[in-house]
C-alpha cells in the first residue's frame, strides 16, 4: 500500500505555521530582553528601592514585620509553593521527564531539555554574580537562600522549567482546550512561585520581575534553537 504524501497545500500551511511561531518567539525574546534591561537599569540606580520595600512591608503585619499578613495557613502554603522552584524538585522533575523521553526513544529531546535547563541555571547564576544585589533587609526572611538577589533564581529557573514542560505537553495534542490548559497551568505555577518569594521576604518585586523576563528571553532562545535542530534532524519532532 502506498503511503499518502502530504499535499502541497498542507506543506505550505505547516511551513507558514512554523514561520509564524518563530516570529512570535523572536518578538517575545526581544520584549523580554528589553524588559529585563529596563528593570536592571532602574534597580541598579536605586530608583526602585522605595517601591520594592513598600511592597514587602505591605505583606507584613504593621505591628510586627516578622509576621506575614493573611490567615495562618498562608505561610506554610507559600513555603510549599516556593519549594516547587527549589533545586531538588527541579532536578527530580527534569530527570523524570527526561527518563520518559528516553523510554520514548527521544534521547536527543531529553538531552536538549537537560541542556536548556542547565544553561538557564548557569545564565541566572552569572547574572546574579554580575549584579550582586543584596537580599532585602526591610523585612525578616521567612525562607533560606544561597545566592544574590537579582534576578530571582527560583522565579527564573522554575519558569523556564514549567513553561518548557507546558509547551511540550501543548505540542503533544491537537485539542485547543488541552493546549490552553497546559499553558495556563505552566504560567500559573510560574507566577505563584515568583509571588511566594515576595511573601517570604527573600526577594524584591523587581528581582521577581527580572526573573520572569529572563525566563521568557531564555524560552524564546531555546525555542529558536529547538526549531533549528529539528530542521537539521538533531532533535526529534513532537508527534500528536
Amino acid at each position: 500500500m502506498q503511503t499518502k504524501q502530504p499535499s502541497t497545500a498542507n506543506k505550505l500551511v505547516t511551513f507558514l505555521s512554523a514561520e509564524r511561531n518563530i516570529v512570535f518567539a523572536v518578538a517575545v525574546m526581544a520584549l523580554a530582553i528589553s524588559g529585563f534591561t529596563i528593570v536592571a537599569e532602574e534597580t541598579m540606580e536605586g530608583e526602585t528601592l522605595r517601591f520594592d520595600n513598600a511592597v514587602l512591608a505591605a505583606l507584613r503585619s504593621p505591628s510586627n514585620p516578622a509576621v506575614p499578613i493573611g490567615p495562618d495557613w498562608l505561610l506554610p502554603a507559600a513555603q510549599d509553593i516556593t519549594a516547587l522552584g527549589g533545586t531538588a524538585v527541579i532536578v527530580l522533575l527534569i530527570l523524570c521527564v527526561s527518563g520518559y523521553f528516553v523510554l520514548q526513544k527521544k534521547v536527543h529531546t531529553a538531552m536538549f531539555l537537560i541542556t536548556s535547563v542547565a544553561g538557564g541555571t548557569a545564565a541566572n547564576l552569572i547574572l546574579k554574580e554580575f549584579f550582586s544585589r543584596p537580599r532585602p533587609s526591610a523585612v525578616p526572611h521567612l525562607a533560606h537562600f544561597l545566592h544574590a538577589s537579582f534576578p530571582s533564581g527560583h522565579t527564573m529557573i522554575s519558569a523556564i522549567v514549567y513553561l518548557t514542560l507546558a509547551a511540550m505537553l501543548a505540542k503533544s495534542t491537537t485539542s485547543l482546550r488541552l493546549k490552553f490548559y497546559f499553558l495556563t497551568v505552566g504560567v500559573t505555577i510560574s507566577l505563584l512561585i515568583g509571588l511566594s518569594r515576595l511573601f517570604l521576604g527573600v526577594h524584591y518585586p523587581t528581582d521577581v520581575l527580572a526573573g520572569w523576563c529572563g525566563a521568557l528571553a531564555w524560552a524564546g532562545l531555546t525555542y529558536l534553537l529547538a526549531a533549528w535542530l529539528q530542521r537539521r534532524g538533531k532533535v526529534e519532532h513532537e508527534t500528536g
